[in-house]
């Protein structure tokens, strides 16, 4: 894996960004703006993934960094209970459902190989 100097330039964090937008816009395009409550949890978790990338990256070592993709993945499964919800409570339909639970599913996955990869690197760095 390439060292990166932003946490912009990750894959994973790209994935994350358009993951956020795609939830932003179910938000903003259904019925689940009048949700107040189930609105303001998913913008939240799916927010959270992203910006827990981030923040971890900007820690600047190892063991922080894999810390903060662990809360990350933990946000995207949050935000798959709520898509379920979502789908239950006629927000989005099965296609919309099925298309972003298999993003969140990915980023999962992304995730989970992105902290094996670290908790392997010769490269630690120096927090924690």
């Amino acid at each position: 894996m390439a060292h990166h100097n932003s946490f912009e330039s990750l894959e994973v964090y790209k994935e994350a960004t358009i993951f956020c937008d795609d939830i932003w816009n179910i938000i903003t395009n259904s019925t689940l703006n009048k949700d107040y409550k189930l609105r303001e949890q998913i913008n939240g978790s799916s927010g959270s993934v992203m910006d827990n990338i981030a923040e971890g990256f900007g820690r600047g070592g190892n063991k922080e960094f894999i810390m903060f993709l662990s809360y990350s993945r933990g946000s995207c499964s949050e935000s798959k209970a709520q898509l379920l919800r979502c789908f239950r409570r006629n927000h989005i339909d099965e296609t919309t459902f099925n298309k972003l639970n298999d993003k969140a599913e990915s980023l999962i996955n992304q995730l989970s190989k992105f902290i094996n990869y670290l908790k392997l690197s010769e490269r630690k760095g120096g927090k924690i």
